[in-house]
């Protein structure tokens, strides 16, 4: 009995084993065979793979011509003549900069022209005389500055609404003159007026305010030799000390016509009931958009305070009972200014210039953006800061300006600088007020050739021997870079200007991407666009290439 079910189960097995043959067997010549469908793409790779060869790489069309966009992938390039569509689709290098495989990518803004916007279209007879300045102030000007022969376009738009009175809002791209525009009628104005008798503290009667010990240095520059001529004295009133340093400086010398201060050290001596503002007759609050950011608003707010600001023209032809008027001057204008301004002054009342290059990328300027990782960008500063060295020694060129986002940044990459012997300069906000002094000075009569420094430097600082600016950290803001990106390609330059940016975290792509969109679409950056325009009345717009 067991012997006959083992055997009935052995039939079996063959059974089992023949049947999916069966099924996939053609039973018929009609019956179609099965078909397995592998992908035409994978059939190239594995093909390629076998035989070791490349993929082909697809032509890419080059148009004849200059370029707006110059990238590593060619077919990425803009041509400067092409314009985008208002709907059409702009192909960005950076749109994949996010990604790790984006390292080592890089793309150019190339310049689109030779020379500063505020220096085109300029009239070929125009002169400083022809503004209605007086022969005295021409004759100072020529004395102190020879090399200022005609004004630019900024210039010749704000002279002659301050000469008769008007409150100004000068909003213009930097390096476009704007501190000789508001100096030399400010000047004029104290040569009208006569001399009261002294008072009891220091009463200067015109007063320049600033965000920074560096830029009251270079504005006081500007302002000294223009004011001996003219019998003015010129002051600087700097940031960083105490009561007993401020109380000095306002003693040492004799109570001045101009005063050149910061926020912080203008506060304490008004405190301390050191200097009086009730004498004022000029108020200059240059880069307004610095000095009416949280840091220094509250201190701004107690200025204004103390001083008297006229309605208009009319509150200004008083001698005894003077009267402020107003000058807010500034390379950048963010969304939210015009509320801010409104703290100041009515905006009915101050005449509005812009220039049409305002928060637009420089077309005079190379713009170069490369995308590292964080590790690889001391080695890319190095190699950068070693080429300049060795062009320097072959024939003229520029000085450079390496900026960082901290302090703490700018102290360690100056410790790699001076391990791989790179003489530099150092200049950062936690340096104290005796470190700080002079540094910017002795980087401009050419000292040093580089200069490590925080955004302190990038703020209205005067640098026409710069010939490149290095992004070592990426500007956290839009304004941030512009204002770095504007110590190159400045009026009266005598090298092109070159910025070159690292790109490295994501933040820094997404800014870096609202760069590329503006410059190839030609349009201003975005935030910043209309926040001038909107809130503030405008009776006077430069008309710019």
């Amino acid at each position: 009995m067991a012997l006959a079910l083992q055997l009935r189960l052995l039939s079996l097995v063959p059974r089992l084993l023949l049947a999916p043959r069966r099924d996939l067997t053609v039973r018929g010549p009609d019956e179609p065979l099965p078909v397995v469908r592998i992908p035409r793409a994978l059939l190239r790779r594995q093909e390629q793979r076998q035989s070791g060869q490349r993929s082909p790489l697809r032509p890419v069309l080059v148009r004849p011509g200059p370029l707006l966009i110059s990238a590593r992938r060619p077919e990425l390039n803009q041509p400067a003549r092409q314009t985008l569509g208002r709907w059409q689709a702009a192909p960005l290098v950076s749109r994949g900069w996010k990604h790790r495989r984006a390292r080592q990518d890089y793309f150019s803004i190339e310049r689109a022209q030779h020379e500063a916007p505020a220096l085109r279209n300029l009239p070929s007879k125009g002169s400083f005389a022809d503004l209605g300045l007086e022969p005295r102030v021409l004759s100072a000007l020529q004395e102190a500055a020879p090399e200022v022969v005609r004004p630019t376009t900024v210039q010749s738009s704000t002279i002659p609404p301050l000469l008769r009175g008007r409150h100004i809002l000068c909003a213009a791209e930097t390096g476009s003159g704007k501190t000789l525009g508001y100096m030399l009628p400010l000047l004029q104005r104290l040569l009208g007026q006569p001399s009261l008798d002294a008072s009891r503290i220091p009463a200067p009667r015109a007063l320049v305010l600033v965000p920074s010990r560096e830029l009251a240095e270079q504005v006081r520059a500007v302002a000294r030799p223009l004011g001996s001529s003219l019998g003015l004295r010129v002051q600087e009133l700097g940031g960083g000390h105490g009561m007993s340093r401020v109380r000095l400086q306002l003693s040492k010398h004799p109570p001045a016509d101009v005063l050149v201060a910061t926020p912080g050290a203008l506060w304490k001596a008004l405190k301390g009931q050191l200097i009086s503002l009730a004498r004022l007759s000029f108020l200059v609050l240059d880069e307004v958009d610095t000095l009416l950011d949280e840091s220094f608003l509250e201190l701004v707010d107690y200025i204004l305070e103390k001083s008297h600001i006229a309605e208009g023209p009319a509150d200004l032809k008083d001698p005894f009972n003077p009267k402020a008027q107003l000058v807010l001057v500034g390379a950048t204008f963010p969304d939210g200014v015009g509320q801010l301004l409104s703290k100041v002054a009515s905006l009915d009342s101050l005449t509005t210039i812009t220039s049409s290059k305002l928060h637009c990328i420089m077309p005079h300027v190379k713009q170069t953006f490369m995308k590292l990782k964080g590790a690889e960008k001391v080695t890319e500063l190095v190699q950068i800061l070693k080429q300049h060295d060795r062009a320097h020694r072959t024939g003229s060129t520029g000085t450079v300006l390496v900026f960082c986002n901290s302090s703490s940044t700018v102290n360690w990459l100056g410790y790699i600088l001076d391990d791989h012997k790179i003489q530099h300069l150092r200049l950062q906000g936690q340096m104290p007020a005796s470190m700080r002094a002079g540094i910017f000075q002795s980087f401009q009569k050419g000292s040093r050739d580089i200069l490590l420094c925080t955004d302190i430097a990038s703020r209205g600082l005067d640098s026409t021997q710069v010939e490149l600016i290095i992004n070592y950290d990426f500007p956290l803001t839009l304004q941030d870079y512009i204002h770095r990106a504007g110590r190159v390609g400045r009026v009266g330059s005598e090298v092109p200007g070159t910025v070159i940016s690292f790109v490295t975290h994501p933040w820094d792509v997404s800014l870096v991407q609202k760069i590329e969109l503006a410059a190839r679409r030609r349009r201003s950056l975005p935030g910043l666009a209309s926040s001038v325009s909107e809130p503030l009345h405008q009776d006077t717009l430069l008309q710019q290439a």
